[in-house]
This record gives C-alpha cells, structure tokens and sequence, in this order.
C-alpha cells in the first residue's frame, strides 16, 4: 500500500490512476515524447494528463525546462513509490517456484564480457528458465535503471556504485597479449623493455571514468615497468576489439583472462611477457537497484550467473 502523506492520500481517487500511470512513464523517460509513444497517446495528452493529476494532488510533479523535463523533490518520492508498488504487483502474479518462475527482464552488460563470456553460456539459462522473457542490452554508457528499465547490470570496474548494491561476480587477471608473429618480430618474448618499440592497444572506455591507457599503467605500476610504456597507441571501445586486434598482429592489447583465454586456446594469443597476474582492483559486478524482496526472475538470473562464474 502507498505509504503516502495525508493530503496526497486523500486525494488520490480512482479517476486519477490513469494519470498516476501516465506519471510513472513519464518520470522513467524523463520526457512526454517517449512517454506519450509508449501509451499511444500524443506528446500534448500526456502533458494534460500530468496537469490533472498535479491539479487533483496539489502537488508540482515536474520542472517543465525549455527542452527537458525533470521531476520535483515531491514527484521524485511520488516515482519511488509507484514504481515500489508496480514491481511488488508483478512479483506477487508470478509463482514464487524456480521451476515456473517466469516474466521480462533486462539485462545490461558492457558489450566485450556480453560477446566473449555470456551470450556463450546462454542456451543453459533458456533450458532452464524458459518462461523468462530475457533482453540483454550492452553499452558503454552510466546505467540508467529508471529510463531503460533495467533490472540488472553487468559491469567492469571497481564496485563502487553509489546508490546501488552489487555483488562481485569474478574477479579479473590481466597480462599483455599478442600474436606470435608480432611478438617475434619485436623481440617482445620476455623482454619487457622491447615495449617501448610497440604499438599499444586500449581499452579506453575499460570502466566509467577510467583514463584511456588506465589498464596498462595499473599492470606497469604492479609489474614495476612503467618507463617501458611508450606514449600513445590505438584505442578501441571494447576489450575483446583490441584483443582482436592483437591477434591480427596489430600491437599488445592489455588481455583479461574471462576475454581471451579462447584466443590462446587456439594458439591466436600468446602471453610474451609472463602468465596473468590478478588485477590489483577490477572484477565483474553484478549491479542492481536497491529493492526488498528482488523478484524471483532476478534472483535466479544471479544465482545462474553466480554458477557460471564459479
């Protein structure tokens, strides 16, 4: 039940709940545009429809701005609450077994861990859940749970989240790769100082607000080679492309062992300058908002990744 303040509780009516969900999809866009495509309705009814509603409650919902909108302080509590309300309706249609668990969820993963390490495992959870709608999304971008809809996230970094709470899926192991014809061309095999003639490979979006070479100086520091970095080299915005690169004998990519362990397996890889060392900081997270009980379709989607990973 809305745990709401007595003059909003007082008039919300059961003529307003049109607009009460007219309110929430608005306030997950961020915008009437988006919100008026997804109801069928035009960009002018919707704002009508919040109008009444902000009328009947008293309230100011949104800061209408000269190309954006966004939510007051009391249509930010309003959002939550809806929103709280909405999920634990959902949860309470579904049947609380793992075996008939069932409904849409949304999964964000950066796309180099989606491509090389989840999409292969994938026809496991569809045998077993196969009353999950599941829709992965990837992107490099911040998450925005509340626009996209999002239940879960799968991110490279650090786990530091703010806001949210996130489990450690797998911590990550590092180590220079490349092809064999590139590494003997430079001499590069156990001769660490023989970097500073190569041409490094990026990862430059490796984690939010990470600088573009933040993997090769985090492994130098660690290794204790920092002055063999040259300056520069090629970027890429995906880990697996600058692995893919260095397989094609363009460089060395800075390798983390879940991406390419298949490319040395099949002898496309090598490991020039020693075995991977664990990464001083970065893992694999699974991210989420903060919400009490999480609907079954996601605690499964987690313990089935949790059961992957190990």
């Amino acid at each position: 039940m809305l745990n709401l303040p007595p003059r909003l509780g007082a008039r919300l009516t059961g003529a307003q709940f049109a607009n009460l969900h007219t309110f929430a999809v608005a306030a997950r866009h961020l915008s009437f545009t988006l919100a008026a495509e997804e109801l069928c309705l035009t960009p002018s009814a919707v704002s009508h429809r919040i109008a009444r509603l902000e009328q009947a409650l008293e309230l100011r919902l949104f800061e209408r701005l000269t190309r954006q909108i966004r939510l007051t302080a009391e249509g930010e509590r309003l959002y939550r609450l809806v929103q709280g309300v909405v999920e634990d309706l959902e949860d309470a249609l579904q049947p609380d077994s793992t075996s008939t668990v069932s409904g849409a969820l949304t999964l964000y993963a950066r796309p180099s861990i989606t491509q090389c390490w989840l999409v292969p495992r994938l026809a496991d959870f569809q045998q077993r859940y196969p009353q999950i709608s599941l829709d992965i999304r990837t992107g490099n971008e911040a998450v925005d749970f509340r626009a996209r809809h999002i239940d879960l996230a799968l991110l490279y970094g650090e786990g530091d989240f703010p806001g949210l709470v996130s489990h450690l899926l797998m911590a990550e192991q590092v180590a220079p790769v490349c092809s064999r014809q590139y590494a003997e061309r430079q001499g590069l095999i156990d001769a660490p100082e023989r970097l500073q003639q190569c041409t490094l490979l990026h990862d430059a979006l490796a984690w939010e607000h990470a600088a573009f070479d933040a993997e090769w100086q985090r492994w130098a520091r660690q290794q204790g080679v920092q002055t063999y970095l040259p300056g520069g080299g090629m970027t890429f915005d995906r880990a697996d492309l600058s692995a893919l690169a260095a397989s094609n004998h363009v460089g060395v990519a800075m390798g983390r062992r879940h991406l390419v362990q298949p490319l040395i397996d099949q002898g496309a890889l090598i490991l020039p300058l020693g075995d991977f060392q664990a990464s001083t900081a970065q893992g694999y997270y699974l991210v989420h908002p903060r919400r009490e009980p999480l609907p079954m379709r996601v605690r499964v989607m987690i313990e089935w990744l949790r059961e992957c990973a190990g």
